[in-house]
């Protein structure tokens, strides 16, 4: 029987008998956990070389002498040469220290694992009957692989003395969309504070029944929890020991507010860091195929939040045919803004887009032009949560082989 114990090697006295390749891999990982590694060795190779002079490792070029072994918290031998490494493993057995025999890990009393670090979790796989490190790691990936479905049980059964806040963007809406991040974060909260967009109602629907599930989500016109009371919520629990998870649709940082809750989480003392998501402002867009840039057609993007005016910048932008201009939030200032680039000289046959519930199955996606803006939004029924985009890349002979009807476009 195989225990697996996890052990702090920082600061700690490792030897490493043998120069090869196969030390050069270990020597890595534990220059990475912060031990103190020495090397026995004849030579060493090019890889191991250069770790050493790097990282000022010392070096001994001869063969392993018992008293090697003097100071040593762990020994890892890979000489290439069965019958030394087996010395070496004895002598280690006399001493009472543990020994890795990369040669033979049965011939050894300690093995590395493959592991990976998950948040403040450490999963660590080995076999328990012989050395089969490629098995240890196909099995370490496939549980990584779990995180990315929210399917590994992460949260602490213990409550902490300290809580923390994530915000974290949930991308344009597809639960698969998010960062591997993102779905670790979730399977870790105590307290999910939610959005009307975004991937909420998928995420919510594979949480354990006792995570508190907060939905504070804004429609146009309709704001049923103020800022200052989402504020208040994700402090207050925090403080009180929770993780927290700010799930927002798009990133947190383009006009999600995420910048107000860092700083009502820092004012008030509490960890809080940021997980990006896809903004909608580019995958949206994206998804009906439009690229915000495109090589000869746009060299930059401007993104404007509909709901905050239209100022000599947006304007400038819409004015520039080798800008693309993408208004989120826009529908019901579609009239302003028409009537403002006009006024300011942009050209009504510019291209413009609607692209409505993008990367949903109700995804519609409607072609027209500044000057038609205003009616074709009419005659579709524009709604909510649409994209805007304004500009050449927003013209269907962009990347379609064959226009289409102007019919087929508002169909």
């Amino acid at each position: 029987m195989t225990v697996m114990l996890g052990v702090n090697l920082a600061g700690r006295d490792v030897l490493l008998v043998g120069g090869g390749p196969v030390a050069a891999k270990r020597l890595r990982r534990f220059l990475a956990d912060g031990a103190c590694p020495r090397i026995v060795a004849p030579m060493l190779d090019d890889d191991t070389a250069l770790l050493v002079e790097r990282h000022g490792v010392a070096w001994e070029p001869r063969g392993f002498a018992a008293s090697d072994l003097d100071g040593a918290w762990l020994v890892h031998t890979a000489t290439g040469d069965p019958q030394v490494d087996r010395l070496v493993a004895e002598q280690c057995e006399l001493h009472r220290v543990l020994c890795i025999n990369a040669s033979d890990g049965a011939h050894g009393t300690a093995r590395l694992t493959a592991q990976a670090e998950i948040g403040d979790v450490t999963v660590a796989v080995t076999s328990t009957v012989g050395a089969d490190p490629r098995r240890s790691v196909a099995v370490r990936d496939a549980i990584i692989d779990l995180i990315g479905d929210g399917r590994l049980p992460l949260r602490r059964r213990r409550t902490g003395r300290s809580g923390r806040v994530d915000l974290v963007g949930g991308g344009p809406g597809p639960a698969d969309l998010m960062t591997v991040r993102a779905r670790r974060l979730i399977a870790e909260a105590d307290v999910l504070v939610t959005d009307r967009l975004g991937p909420a109602a998928e995420i919510v629907h594979g949480l354990d029944a006792d995570v508190e599930v907060i939905d504070v989500g804004k429609q146009p016109g309709r704001h049923p929890v103020p800022q200052d009371e989402i504020n208040r919520i994700i402090v207050e629990h925090a403080a009180a020991g929770r993780r927290v998870v700010r799930l927002k649709g798009g990133d947190p940082f383009v006009f999600g507010r995420g910048g107000e809750e860092m700083l009502a989480c820092l004012a008030a003392g509490i960890p809080v860091d940021v997980t990006p998501g896809i903004s909608s402002a580019i995958a949206v867009p994206q998804s009906a195929g439009i690229p915000v840039t495109h090589r000869g057609t746009a060299a930059a993007f401007h993104v404007v939040n509909g709901q905050g005016g239209f100022g000599p910048g947006t304007l400038e932008a819409m004015a520039d045919a080798t800008v693309t201009t993408v208004v989120l939030m826009g529908v019901a200032a579609l009239g302003r803004l028409v009537e403002s680039a006009l006024a300011h000289g942009v050209p009504e046959d510019r291209p413009v887009a609607f692209v409505e519930s993008g990367h949903t199955p109700q995804q519609r996606t409607t072609r027209t032009t500044l000057g038609r803006a205003v009616e074709d939004a009419r005659a579709v029924g524009l709604r909510n949560p649409a994209v805007i985009v304004i500009g050449e890349v927003a013209s269907e002979r962009l990347l379609l082989p064959t226009p289409t009807a102007m019919g087929a476009a508002l169909a």
